[in-house]
């Protein structure tokens, strides 16, 4: 059973919400960063990234940097742009991007349940990229970027969502990058304790996105047990701060690659060499993607061809049938010998986001050849997890991006 609680949460006043929301902390570099603060004093990534509040001589890891942070964070509570609840409830967040809306539940997870993988993974995390969020969140005492959690659609769950989104929200905006946000509150004893009681008998929770998040959420939990010997267990610091999506509102995108050489092939000899495993058919210069499990479209020489997986590659298990394991084993590895894309050099990674456009734009300037994938379906994620194993690297795209600073949990 999964325990999805309700918190006081602490958010932007109605009328500064446009202001303050802003796209995930890992989104930009430093001067990227730097720059998209500009004017935007509210902008939660002043928080979320505060060593954009110093000059170049401040390392981006630096102390000063996370106490700026608190700093920050204690001033916008003070001035009102940040208002607390008084009473736990959940919210409904809702997004639409080109027409495709997503609504989901906003709550805290058990790190327990994290920890016991009722909450389950499909991505290795870093120590090195951890450490940063859990410094970040121990110094301010609170969870400000949410993690994006999946679960099998409920018709109970679903119900209360579509009752309350019948009400009026309390935020209603529309992004820069033309992403409409809308927030409702559910604060009814009933439907608090039907969704309480709703998500304990669900056995399975999936992170979709924000692995190294939610492990540097759930770290600092654990070190707050340490440091407190007598915790009941419901403390703040054992729950961290969630959006859980029914399955059937996700849409992942692919992940594409570009490669910067043939590995010494010429483009005939490369594609002789990758069609004994997939039938390879020129189609022009036209830009299409994959329309199938299976497919891959591939741009090379101002060329796109479409590549078919031959049955002999194909397979049911749950990560080696994978496209992106049939492209790594069957082409990036052998004929590109691309062995760990995870540091090799030669590979790079394009989020679905950007286009076909963008990778004939990479083609043009620093690579050879690019692949389009048909995107990994959510129940591809799921099965995977639930064989408690882990996808390749770059597997998925998941857009929209949740925004910070719509909701926080404070661990105190």
């Amino acid at each position: 059973m999964a325990v999805i609680k309700p918190f006081k949460c602490v958010r932007p006043h109605e009328s500064k919400a446009a202001e303050v929301a802003a796209l995930p902390y890992d989104v930009y570099n430093r001067a990227e960063a730097c720059e998209e603060v500009k004017d935007k004093p509210l902008s939660f990534l002043n928080i979320d990234r505060a060593e954009t509040q110093f000059d170049d001589s401040v390392d981006t890891y630096d102390e000063r940097v996370y106490l700026k942070a608190k700093e920050l964070f204690e001033l916008r509570k003070q001035d009102g742009t940040f208002v607390k609840e008084e009473n736990p409830c959940y919210f409904i967040y809702e997004l639409t991007m080109n027409g495709r809306t997503q609504t989901g539940i906003v709550a805290c997870a058990s790190i327990d349940d994290y920890a016991n993988n009722v909450i389950k993974k499909h991505e290795n995390t870093r120590a090195d990229k951890e450490v940063d969020r859990i410094k970040h969140v121990d110094t301010c005492s609170a969870q400000t970027g949410p993690i994006f959690l999946a679960y099998r659609g409920d018709e109970v769950i679903n119900s209360v969502v579509k009752k309350v989104k019948g009400s009026d929200s309390l935020n209603d905006f529309t992004a820069d990058d033309g992403v409409r946000h809308r927030v409702w509150k559910i604060d009814n004893p009933e439907d608090i304790d039907t969704l309480k009681n709703r998500f304990e008998k669900i056995n399975q929770i999936y992170i979709a996105d924000g692995h190294h998040r939610a492990a540097s959420a759930v770290k600092v939990g654990f070190k707050r047990r340490e440091e407190n010997a007598g915790f009941t267990g419901n403390e703040e610091f054992n729950y961290f701060l969630s959006v859980l999506f029914p399955d059937e509102e996700l849409m992942i995108m692919p992940y594409n690659r570009v490669v910067k050489d043939l590995n010494g092939y010429s483009a005939d000899e490369f594609i002789q060499k990758i069609s004994d495993k997939f039938t390879v058919t020129k189609k022009g210069r036209e830009a299409f993607e994959p329309d199938k499990k299976g497919n891959v479209t591939m741009y090379l020489e101002k060329e796109w061809y479409l590549l078919e997986a031959k049955d002999d590659i194909k397979t049911d298990d749950p990560v080696e049938g994978l496209d992106v394991s049939l492209l790594q084993n069957h082409i990036l590895g052998p004929v590109l010998g691309i062995g760990d894309p995870r540091t090799d050099k030669r590979i790079d990674f394009i989020g679905g986001i950007r286009g076909l456009s963008e990778l004939e734009k990479r083609c043009s300037e620093d690579m050879k050849v690019a692949f389009a994938m048909y995107p990994t379906s959510i129940h591809e994620l799921f099965a995977v997890s639930d064989a408690g194993l882990l996808m390749p690297p770059k597997s998925t795209w998941f857009e929209p991006k949740l925004r910070s600073g719509l909701f926080i949990h404070e661990i105190e």
